[in-house]
């Protein structure tokens, strides 16, 4: 289950990047340092526009986490869209981790089953546990292809696939039925759900604007999951 908790997973490397990026003297960077102790004071940190701008451009950010990463470039367009909710901008940026190894993208349901219309087939068989598994699936998988691989959708929607909007409507859906399940509140993911629920289009919009100026991932990436 994809968890609100990219920060809390930073390595030794993107501290030290941190500091490198941030710090002017060796007395800024013992003080930078004991800063990153304290939790309030790196969420400070991480929205400095100076470390997106060193990730952005590439060069030393080669060798930080996956998760400093998705969460400076996803902290940075969700603020941009007036998400300013720092957990929302950690799950987001959790989802763009896992996502990015192909074998994430999987369903719960097992089987090797990729398409939307399998997973909601699935919905009739499941028990409460798997019904919140294949619904937060369905949101988190929504998102990345509406966000990330957009172009690929639009793309497939001019030979009959389903179009954005499809995607949007199930995602937003998902999150809100994935909301209201027992094992969203003892998860602490309930406010999240309920956030992307209500405002996918606006998260979605925001993805489309890293897809296009930040990432990469060429023009067949994934293409093959992206059916319904």
């Amino acid at each position: 289950m994809i968890q609100a908790n990219c920060r809390s997973r930073f390595t030794a490397e993107d501290f030290h990047y941190i500091v490198r990026v941030l710090s002017h003297s060796p007395e800024s960077a013992i003080s930078l340092v004991d800063l990153l102790t304290d939790h309030d004071a790196r969420d400070a940190i991480l929205d400095h526009n100076r470390l997106r701008d060193s990730v952005l451009r590439g060069v030393e950010s080669l060798s930080i986490s996956p998760h400093l990463y998705f969460y400076i470039l996803t902290r940075a367009v969700l603020k941009d869209t007036a998400l300013g909710d720092r957990a929302l901008a950690d799950y987001v940026a959790s989802l763009l981790t896992a996502f990015s190894k192909s074998s994430q993208m999987e369903s719960p349901c097992g089987g090797g089953v990729t398409y939307l219309s399998d997973m909601l087939l699935a919905l009739r068989q499941a028990n409460q546990h798997q019904t919140f598994q294949i619904r937060a699936h369905v949101g988190n998988y929504s998102l990345f292809i509406s966000g990330i691989l957009h172009e690929n959708v639009k793309r497939r929607f001019e030979r009959g696939a389903p179009d954005v909007s499809f995607y949007e409507e199930m995602g937003s859906s998902s999150f809100k039925v994935a909301a209201e399940h027992s094992m969203a509140r003892r998860c602490q993911l309930a406010p999240i759900y309920r956030d992307l629920g209500d405002r996918f289009h606006e998260v979605r919009l925001a993805l489309n604007r890293l897809a296009d100026q930040f990432i990469n991932l060429g023009d067949d990436a994934h293409l093959p999951l992206i059916q319904a």
